[in-house]
């Protein structure tokens, strides 16, 4: 739980929960760029935020987040750094935009849509997976973000998902803990998932081979741990796709049961 002057929000590590939360109070200018308002100019600006954010998810996406920086996105728009500031007072801000940027990809069922609550949040899940792993270094600032969770994208992610566990007859705040435990679930897995699949590209092979030539190294290491020598043996030609939805399953079973 993270506190404010004059109110809260429950916090978990992807930072998508819907509760209640206030700045109103905070006398001090908070760091954030949702915190103050977007200024509209009259006259057409040589580079508009769209411009920035687009340009900063696709150096993320080319490079990742070690190559991320204010002097390196203004020389990629040929732009100085006043134009930039305008919108941006630096990259924190910048990632802040980012991330909800990239929750805008985020495919979250409507509620009532006759699939049922269950049906749409394993949809939901899925694309919420893919989506990280299309830009694997948002699972390294997820808990940096600042207040990324009061970005636009965010909100009507969390708030959309709330409305398909309450139309499958969670409660409000039955709703938001389903939010949290299914999002940190995707995070939780997405997460490791980014690293191995970082891993595989740097080292140019595919993932059977790297599988291959990381076998032994791993099977020496669990030489004196049976249980884990025998699940790293399973596990050695595992589907990530099929593992990821049994996981999903099990997480909505648990639901389903605290539902009844």
């Amino acid at each position: 739980m993270v506190r404010t002057a004059c109110g809260r929000r429950t916090l978990y590590g992807d930072r998508t929960s819907y509760a209640r939360h206030t700045l109103c109070d905070v006398k001090e200018p908070f760091p954030s760029v949702w915190a103050r308002p977007h200024a509209e100019r009259r006259e057409q600006p040589a580079l508009s935020r769209r411009q920035i954010v687009a340009a900063a998810l696709e150096l993320l996406d080319a490079e990742g987040i070690d190559a991320l920086s204010m002097r390196k996105l203004g020389t990629r728009l040929n732009a100085g750094a006043t134009s930039m500031y305008t919108h941006v007072a630096n990259k924190d801000e910048l990632i802040e935009l980012v991330v909800d940027e990239v929750y805008g990809e985020i495919e979250v069922p409507p509620a009532g849509g006759g699939e049922g609550w269950r049906a749409a949040a394993f949809t939901c899940a899925g694309s919420m997976r893919a989506t990280l792993l299309r830009h694997p270094w948002i699972v390294s600032v997820q808990g940096e973000a600042g207040v990324a969770y009061l970005g636009p994208n965010v909100l009507r992610f969390s708030e959309s998902l709330l409305g398909v566990f309450e139309g499958g007859g969670f409660s409000l705040e039955a709703a938001d803990r389903a939010l949290n435990t299914l999002t940190a679930y995707v995070l939780g897995y997405a997460t490791s998932e980014a690293a191995w699949l970082t891993t595989l590209r740097r080292s140019g092979l595919s993932e059977g081979e790297w599988t291959e030539r990381l076998w032994p190294v791993a099977e020496e290491a669990v030489r004196a741990y049976p249980r884990l020598r025998t699940l790293y043996a399973a596990q050695r030609h595992e589907d990530r796709d099929r593992d990821f939805a049994e996981g999903l399953e099990c997480v909505l079973d648990g639901l389903v049961a605290r539902l009844k």
